[in-house]
């Protein structure tokens, strides 16, 4: 059977995988794809300006095409196929014979007709090449704009926020962000966010002229208002590469794409056509799950199958921007078809809309901005029409409140639960109870769920965990295969047995030689019960790769240096220290959010120098690299405000002090505001602190970052020394019990009985351990050392920081620098 395939996207590639994987007799598979490059992954195609490689976003090593005689023929693109003597033609001239052609041509962007639109600094966002010349001219760029306002669009603007440029405006000729996902409600929401994140969003605006002579200056729109700008990025839709085939005598559908029936087949029987050049009933699928189904049906009918395609759910979740987008079932029904329940909270940024049917007992579809935590279920709840309880309110309550749940339900075998790789929940229960496999890599390899874009991830677990127990067989919350014990547990047996290092953990209660999960997951146990330097241990099982240097490494090979400035405050002198330093380094300077000056750009061997003369200025390290307390943010507080009740920024230093360096599963932020206007932002911080009349409110596991989430009051109108206490209960408890790299935002949603049992343990010592975690914490920050001065001044471990044994003083020759708004930065590996 000889195949050729015209197109190497992620559709073309995936459909050579499921066919190799059929493993039918005597086939020749032949793939052409236009581009220079092997199929990558368009889905996290923005990841390239934040530091992933080509190699990063491949689908496959060139070698798998070689090991599974595939003739891939790269950058000679399908020029003629002639279907009468069933050959194609190349750009090069090769001529090959077929006897199934599929066409996975994909699609182009959509570049509407205005004026101007062939001027230098007008871009398209496509392919690795478009992000290339992007790239380029960013470097000379101010500002930006993307028209477009949908999910490519609000990409690439994230993408120029990754360039950094400083001013980024998003066009939408719609009257709202996202219209085929989102509503008015979310749309808003979203807007609030990419604000927040610098970026400026104008919708209902229709861009007639692009402006400037040679080089594009600003847009003009059609309401006469004009926007400056010097780059111009054009995401405004997609088109169907249909040329060819309309060329060869294809049938093609009215608004483009080529015509396929249900079987995927063309009006030429031995012609295939799926992904975004095929249009199924109208409709042209620009996600690439149903691109992957329709690949699917092609290798079935290849090989004897009789798969079909009959449309596909549309539902999906996103994270543009960092920001979680969700949509399902029919997010737009109308009023007289359906209830709709709206949960919107404009202080945390999050937007949840859930339509019912009009008896209450359907979910016919939804829309989730800012926390879609709960999207798998409910989509799965709405797929498969499951019956609803007397409370379908509850299902978009806030994450971490007592109401919050998404309903005991059972799914069907039948129900679909990886959509990109077709895996249904029946798939998943068969590799575990007639397979062996115990765990979730093992489901991955055996049955490719959770291999797409994961974020089926944690349905796949579930549902894994709920066979085991249907077999009988204990779910234990194991930490890896070397270690038959929970972190928990791991904890309290190192604890009890006095073990100080991950071999005396290893040889006393594990097996093998450990690996990437369980070293850090050890060693952070360990640093959060002794407070030991983290760098006196071995290397390899540093808790972190960044602890091994004491610094974090950024894109270009160079480190960050952060020093602490507790609550923020600063003096002048200290100011000029810091000025002076990056001068003399050539450092990168930028303030932080978390009120901090960070200095980019520093060189291996450089790092003992720089912070030579941080400490004697006085500086400590800020824990930037580490999973521990980061910063205590604070506003001026009493001292300055006039709103102030209590002196804000004196507290946030003292907490500061007192916990910094405290190793913990995961970092830690807080806050402390001195009133309710909160300036300082303490409800979305691990802790936080606010003022009031009578003392000090103290909230918990709140989180800001990609999974917002406000934080809960733990306790209300305390003096300072009850706060304290609490905190240091708090923060042990936490440490105790959280499983590795887990906030404490997800720790406390996991944990039963939420904030009222966490309240119990804090506040009313319900376990009895009040006085024993505040002697752990007094223990801990007895023993705390700046750990930027142990290795300045210990001999063996600075010898740590040189490139080279033979030449120590000598500069990694593989960094280079570039110039970006005045200061240096370091250029892209």
């Amino acid at each position: 059977m000889n195949i050729i395939v015209i197109g190497n996207g992620m559709v073309g590639q995936k459909f050579c995988e499921k066919l190799i994987a059929q493993n039918p007799r005597n086939l020749k598979l032949t793939v052409f794809g236009e581009e220079p490059l092997s199929a990558y992954d368009r889905v996290h195609l923005s990841e390239y300006f934040a530091g992933k490689t080509v190699q990063d976003l491949c689908m496959k090593p060139m070698g798998w095409y070689a090991e599974n005689n595939i003739h891939l023929h790269l950058g000679d693109p399908v020029t003629q196929v002639d279907r009468a003597r069933k050959t194609v033609t190349s750009f090069e001239g090769k001529q090959l014979s077929y006897d199934y052609l599929v066409f996975a041509t994909g699609s182009a962007a959509f570049v509407p007709a205005i004026s101007g639109v062939d001027k230098q600094g007008v871009f398209v966002y496509r392919t690795i090449e478009d992000l290339n010349l992007i790239w380029r001219h960013a470097k000379v760029a101010k500002s930006a704009v993307v028209v477009g306002g949908g999910l490519l669009g609000l990409e690439a603007a994230k993408a120029m926020l990754d360039l950094g440029i400083a001013e980024t405006h998003v066009i939408e000729f719609a009257p709202r962000l996202m219209p085929r996902q989102i509503d008015d409600g979310g749309s808003q929401v979203l807007i609030q966010k990419l604000k927040a994140l610098g970026i400026t969003t104008h919708t209902q605006k229709n861009t007639a002229v692009i402006l400037g002579n040679e080089t594009i200056t600003g847009l003009m729109f059609t309401d006469g208002s004009i926007l400056s700008t010097d780059m111009l990025v054009i995401s405004a839709g997609i088109r169907p590469r249909d040329e060819l085939a309309k060329k060869c005598g294809l049938q093609t559908g009215h608004r483009g794409g080529i015509s396929v029936n249900n079987q995927m087949q063309t009006n030429d029987p031995f012609i295939y056509a799926i992904g975004e050049c095929a249009v199924h009933e109208g409709a042209v699928y620009g996600l690439v799950a149903p691109g992957y189904e329709m690949a699917e049906v092609v290798v079935q009918q290849l090989t004897g199958g009789s798969k079909h395609f009959h449309g596909f759910d549309m539902s999906t979740k996103l994270k543009l921007i960092g920001i979680d987008v969700a949509s399902f079932g029919d997010p737009f029904i109308g009023d007289e078809e359906a209830r709709s329940i709206i949960y919107h909270n404009n202080h945390t940024g999050i937007y949840k809309r859930i339509n019912i049917s009009n008896d209450g007992t359907k979910l016919l579809g939804g829309i989730l901005v800012g926390e879609a935590d709960a999207y798998h279920k409910l989509q799965q709840i709405c797929a498969n029409q499951l019956n609803l309880s007397a409370s379908p309110a509850n299902l978009i309550a806030p994450s971490g409140s007592t109401e919050n749940n998404t309903e005991n339900f059972e799914l069907p075998a039948d129900a679909l639960i990886c959509s990109c790789e077709g895996v249904q929940k029946q798939g998943i229960e068969d590799a575990v109870m007639h397979n062996g496999c115990t765990s979730f890599d093992a489901v991955k390899k055996c049955t490719g769920a959770g291999s797409g874009c994961g974020g089926c991830t944690p349905m796949v677990k579930d549902i894994i965990n709920a066979s085991l127990k249907k077999q009988g067989k204990t779910v234990r919350n194991v930490i890896c295969e070397h270690f038959a014990y929970s972190r928990q547990e791991l904890y309290d047996l190192a604890k009890i047995k006095d073990l100080h290092s991950f071999d005396e953990v290893l040889d006393t209660m594990g097996t093998g030689d450990g690996c990437e999960i369980c070293r850090p997951a050890v060693s952070s146990i360990l640093a959060s019960l002794w407070n030991d330097l983290i760098i006196k241990k071995e290397s390899a099982t540093s808790q972190d790769t960044n602890d091994r240097f004491l610094a974090n490494i950024q894109k270009g090979g160079t480190y960050s240096v952060v020093p602490r400035i507790p609550g923020g405050e600063i003096t002048p002198e200290k100011l000029i220290i810091i000025g002076a330093v990056a001068k003399k380094y050539n450092l990168y300077t930028k303030i932080t959010g978390g009120q901090r000056i960070d200095l980019f750009g520093a060189h291996l061997n450089d790092l003992p120098q720089i912070w030579e003369e941080l400490i004697a200025a006085g500086f400590e390290s800020g824990h930037a690299y580490g999973k521990a307390l980061r910063t205590v943010k604070s506003c001026v507080g009493s001292t300055w405000c006039r709103f102030g009740l209590h002196d804000s920024v004196s507290f946030a230093v003292r907490i500061e002090n007192r916990y910094k360096g405290l190793r913990a599963p995961h970092k830690i932020k807080s806050a402390v505001s001195g009133c309710i206007r909160e300036c300082a932002e303490a409800q979305s911080k691990d802790f936080g602190i606010i003022a009031t009349e009578k003392g000090w409110n103290l909230y918990v596991c709140g989180n800001g970052g990609s999974r917002p989430q406000h934080a809960l009051l733990l306790a209300a109108d305390i003096d300072a020394e009850t706060c304290i206490r609490y905190i240091d209960r708090f923060l042990m408890f936490y440490i105790k019990t959280a499983d590795p790299l887990t906030r404490t935002a997800a720790w406390l949603n996991k944990m039963e009985g939420g904030i009222n049992y966490l309240k119990n343990v804090v506040v009313h010592d319900s376990l009895k351990i009040a006085a024993e975690l505040e002697a752990q914490m007094q223990t801990l920050v007895d023993h705390y050392t700046c750990e930027w001065k142990e290795a300045v001044e210990n001999p063996g471990l600075r010898k740590r920081f040189t490139h080279f044994i033979n030449a120590p003083e000598a500069k990694d020759p593989t960094i280079v620098f570039e110039t970006l708004r005045g200061q240096k930065k370091a250029a892209e590996w």
